[in-house]
């Protein structure tokens, strides 16, 4: 019995004193030729504590390596040695230390201009960088060239010689393997995605060359179109003789509502009349990327304006598109006008369309007896139109529009009672974001627009002044035959769905049937808030002629909330 009470005591005490042993840390010392800094090992991220003799060793073999990619290209490891049960000396040979590495390159292969993106000593023939950032380097000319449609390319550096002591030379191998060009494209996650997006909006398409930077971009721009969600970022399948590019996607409710009504009884007539603001906007609910758009605005009486608008793109699988618009325009008692028009659209390249069209106007004089002062005359109008619009796109929630750039020119006639005239209508429109960080941003908008005519009525006039347009000035309330308003905001994000901002507006208007010059401001604050119901903003502004004094009485507040469905 007390052989086996001793026999279980030595198992326990050797057990335990293995398991210390083996819990116990090592520690790797280095030693060189040399003088080896702390500073330069934690350059080279080096392990020197271990829990095991294993690991120790595998760190010292690599050690080699590393030594060599900092410069020292002739260090080995001469001897790996124990010091005491807690320390192992590992002993390099180090050598001369080289800085820099001059690396020839054929022109054929890769541009000036590639070469200065890892370079900053770049020839017709050579270019050097420092022998640390050869390996990253190398990489960053690999992905150059899979970005050229060349994804399995092989780039090494050969003939490696010494050039002086601190200096290498070296030859740059460049493999080139068959050009990949896009053969096919697979949408995964909502297949019935109107595959003409991909060909015309984004660019891409069957034939070009596989560049996976620009297949990121592109996939960016088609995220930026609202009715879907990118959940993936695209990837390419690479067989022998074909190259597949997936997109993944989500089709996300882009449907748009908000506005105000009112209901009020006339007092005079005893009628119910409607009052307020209506805004509904249908997208790419039949799968076809198309967009339905009715407004409908109302102060009473006063104005009352009703606008619908539809637009199909991408007609037949081709970069052509239409898009049909009536309006109606109503202003109390005077007159009432009506405009409709139609568009052929052509997509040029992903920011960039182009469009025809035709326009034409009718207006009624309301009034019961003929006022000369009034300007306001039956009339109809025709006009032939043409534009172009710019858009770029930014990965910004709140802001996706970065730049906004667009130009209409109208040709036509106008008939009325008493003779024809040739008019001439011309309206642009510019908006840029400044990002002057993360949370500040710089705002600026433009739109002018103006009628060239021989002589001009009251009901054919621009209308302008709100929140769309100069704030702090009531809705459409001014005419004018040219405006241009100057729009600024700069914008503070308090998160990323908050944002408050400033408004600072600047217009000028010319009227020349009361022969007016006038120039407006408009000043104030603004709150943008977007939750999951919608975005809500809330702006306070008072607007101001040239000559005329602050009142407060004239501050205007205007509330907008968006919801989408």
């Amino acid at each position: 019995m007390r052989q086996f009470f001793f026999f279980f005591l030595y198992l326990y005490i050797y057990t335990n004193f293995l398991g210390q042993v083996a819990a116990q840390n090592i520690t790797l010392k280095i030693e060189a030729e040399k003088e080896v800094t702390s500073s330069f090992l934690d350059s080279l991220d080096i392990t020197l504590k271990f829990e095991d003799y294993l690991s120790l060793k595998s760190e010292a073999d690599s050690l080699s390596q590393k030594f060599q990619k900092s410069g020292f290209i002739d260090s080995r490891l001469i001897s790996l040695e124990k010091q005491n049960d807690s320390i192992f000396v590992a002993d390099y040979y180090l050598g001369n230390r080289w800085r820099d590495i001059e690396i020839h390159y054929s022109e054929k292969d890769f541009t000036y201009s590639e070469l200065k993106k890892i370079s900053n000593e770049v020839s017709d023939s050579i270019f050097k960088i420092p022998i640390q950032l050869a390996e990253v380097a190398l990489l960053k000319l690999t992905r150059i060239k899979a970005e050229k449609g060349d994804p399995f390319s092989r780039i090494q550096l050969s003939e490696i010689e010494r050039k002086d002591n601190s200096t290498l030379k070296a030859n740059l191998n460049f493999t080139s393997t068959s050009q990949r060009k896009i053969d096919g494209i697979v949408v995964k996650g909502y297949e019935k995605f109107p595959k003409s997006f991909i060909k015309y909006y984004a660019g891409i398409k069957k034939g070009k060359v596989f560049n996976q930077k620009k297949i990121i971009e592109q996939n960016n721009t088609l995220n930026n179109l609202g009715f879907i969600t990118s959940i993936k970022s695209p990837e390419a399948l690479f067989k022998k003789d074909s190259t597949i590019v997936y997109l993944y996607f989500q089709k996300t409710n882009n449907n748009l509502f908000d506005g105000i009504l009112g209901f009020a009884t006339n007092e005079d007539t005893q009628k119910l009349e409607f009052n307020g603001y209506l805004n509904l906007e249908l997208n790419n609910n039949l799968n076809y990327g198309e967009q339905l758009v009715i407004n409908y605005k109302s102060d009473g009486r006063e104005q009352q304006n009703l606008r619908v608008f539809t637009k199909l793109p991408y007609l037949f699988k081709t970069p052509l598109g239409v898009s049909l618009e009536l309006e109606i325009f109503k202003r109390d008692s005077t007159f009432s006008t009506t405009h409709q028009q139609a568009r052929l659209y052509y997509q040029a390249s992903p920011k960039i369309d182009f469009y025809v069209g035709y326009k034409s106007y009718e207006s009624n004089n309301l009034l019961d007896e003929v006022n000369a002062s009034a300007f306001v005359e039956d009339y109809d109008s025709k006009f032939f139109l043409a534009g172009v619009h710019f858009s770029k796109f930014q990965n910004e929630k709140l802001f996706p529009i970065k730049t906004f750039a667009g130009l209409e020119t109208e040709i036509g006639k106008r008939t009325n009672s008493s003779n024809e005239a040739d008019q001439v209508r011309v309206s642009g429109v510019f908006s840029h974001i400044f990002n002057l960080n993360e949370t500040n941003s710089f705002y600026i908008k433009n739109s002018t627009s103006f009628l060239s005519s021989p002589n001009y009525l009251t009901n054919e006039l621009f209308r302008f002044g709100g929140i769309n347009s100069i704030r702090g000035f009531r809705e459409n309330s001014i005419d004018a035959s040219l405006f241009s308003v100057l729009n600024t905001e700069y914008r503070y994000l308090l998160d990323r769905n908050t944002y408050v901002h400033s408004i600072i507006d600047i217009a000028y208007f010319e009227n020349k049937i009361i022969t007016i010059q006038e120039e407006l401001f408009g000043f104030g604050v603004g709150l943008a808030l977007n939750t999951k119901a919608g975005l809500f903003k809330f702006n306070i502004a008072n607007g101001i002629s040239k000559n005329q004094n602050i009142e407060f009485a004239n501050t205007k507040i205007h509330i907008l909330f968006i919801t989408r469905f």
